[in-house]
């Protein structure tokens, strides 16, 4: 058995769930935990690999991150269209400047 002590609260449906899981397997509370500690760590150690994933897919989208260029002060308006225009028309129209990070 292990020598250090944790505590925490449970909410009290997670107290008597278990409570239960502890009685069926005739064992105590702190033995279901050892038990299903070491599964959940492993579980969310997968996780953790999915966040770098994450982040890495987001840095390389934030590349792309910019505004349009131009003098147009009705583009909230029309931007829609003017988007589609372009994109008609090719990249090599299409001019994005990088985004500005506070």
């Amino acid at each position: 058995m292990g020598t250090e002590v944790y505590r925490w609260r449970l909410s009290s449906e997670l107290k008597s769930d278990l409570e239960r899981e502890a009685r069926l397997r005739k064992t105590s509370a702190s033995a279901v935990l050892n038990l299903a500690v070491p599964d959940w760590l492993k579980q969310s150690t997968v996780n953790v690999g999915e966040d770098v994933e994450q982040r890495r897919l987001h840095e390389a989208a934030s590349n792309c991150f910019g505004t349009f260029a131009g003098r147009n002060s009705r583009r909230a308006e029309t931007g829609r269209q003017a988007i589609l225009q372009r994109l008609r028309q090719g990249r090599r129209r299409f001019r994005v400047l990088p985004a500005t990070r506070p």
